[in-house]
């Protein structure tokens, strides 16, 4: 196929350090958050240039290397059901297959020519459940984490949506042990179709598959994290495969976010040893609100790009510059509040170091 020459940005210096900084940014925000930073590196990719179907595929492809170091911790820690995660990667396959279907058939939606290629169709999808999903996402954490800070009482995750779900006798149950719950067959193959059309569409499965686990299964939030991070190693392999079949996978980008996202996880990890989880909740809710606000700054260019708008085709270059500055504000926003709480931490454990290796010692004659 022709097309598969011309779906890779050219890379110089500049855009190469780029893609670097939304690995790094993306992978603080991860390893802050225990879920993917697909949500500030495929949008940030798309920024540069490259078509919303390659930045879904090379960040997919990305994902499985992260989620499998991720689940390695977890499994040491006993966090990962695997029994669970069986029953979810098989749906999880379908909806990633349906959603690599959709974008691939959409890639070919249309453009004119004035620098959208024939990638419009695929990119305002890829965006409209970007901003639509991930909306949710973050209002429903800003709200969480407000009405965190008006109670004192740590009540838990609410069971209502489960115990509801229980109570319908949906047979056949399956018994999950590490997570300690019974649940109907249906409800885990519905939550994995939605986990894995998402991981497929946008890179993002992390953020309905922990909440669903959660608030629908009734999964312990630990088992939920390590057990999402070991369907996402899955996930990501079968993505990486069906996107780069299609021609849709840059090695190039993968390797790069690599190189930042590997640093960043360290730092984001260390963050939340040292922020408080209603801050956590709160810092994640506003990057993402952001994000989303950048790439509905995006979408009147692919309007244009597919003619259901008529608008100068220069200001497609001014809108893409405007998104970008957003996303990288939003990026810089939350990796700075987590770099700065993880300085100022360390520097207070150098100071409470140095002030007992310093304390004086008692003399050998001193009995009191």
């Amino acid at each position: 196929m022709n097309f598969l020459l011309t779906n890779f940005i050219e890379l110089d210096l500049v855009t190469a350090l780029q893609v670097i900084l939304l690995g790094f940014i993306g992978g603080t925000l991860s390893g802050f958050i225990g879920s993917g930073g697909a949500f500030f590196m495929t949008p940030g990719m798309m920024n540069l240039g490259v078509p919303g179907i390659v930045a879904v595929g090379s960040n997919i492809t990305h994902k499985f290397g992260k989620a499998m170091m991720g689940s390695k911790k977890h499994r040491e820690l006993g966090n990962v059901d695997r029994r669970l995660g069986a029953f979810l990667v098989l749906t999880s396959f379908i909806g990633i297959r349906i959603a690599v279907w959709i974008n691939s058939a959409l890639f070919e939606g249309g453009g004119d020519g004035h620098g959208s290629g024939t990638s419009a169709a695929s990119n305002l999808y890829i965006s409209a459940v970007f901003i639509c999903i991930l909306s949710v996402v973050a209002i429903s954490m800003l709200r969480d984490a407000l009405r965190s800070r008006d109670t004192t009482a740590a009540d838990g995750p609410s069971r209502k949506i489960a115990n509801l779900l229980a109570r319908l006798h949906m047979p056949p149950d399956i018994r999950l042990q590490v997570a300690d719950v019974r649940v109907s067959l249906w409800v885990l193959l519905g939550v994995g179709l939605a986990t894995g059309y998402l991981a497929g569409t946008i890179g993002v499965g992390g953020f309905i598959g922990v909440p669903a686990m959660i608030y629908v299964i009734g999964v312990p939030t630990a088992v939920a994290a390590g057990t999402e991070l070991y369907l996402a190693m899955f996930m990501g392999a079968f993505g990486a495969v069906n996107y780069a079949y299609g021609g849709f996978v840059d090695i190039r980008l993968t390797l790069l976010l690599y190189l930042g996202s590997l640093v960043g996880l360290f730092i984001g990890a260390y963050g939340t040893k040292v922020v408080k989880e209603v801050m956590i909740r709160s810092v994640t809710g506003v990057t993402i609100l952001l994000c989303v606000v950048s790439r509905s700054v995006a979408v009147p260019a692919y309007l244009r790009q597919l003619g259901w708008i008529d608008m100068n085709p220069e200001w497609d270059a001014y809108f893409n510059q405007a998104s970008k500055v957003m996303l990288f504000v939003a990026g810089f926003v939350g990796a700075g509040i987590i770099l700065y709480n993880v300085t100022r931490a360390y520097k207070r454990r150098r100071r409470i170091v140095a002030t007992l290796i310093e304390a004086p010692k008692p003399s050998a004659g001193s009995h009191g």
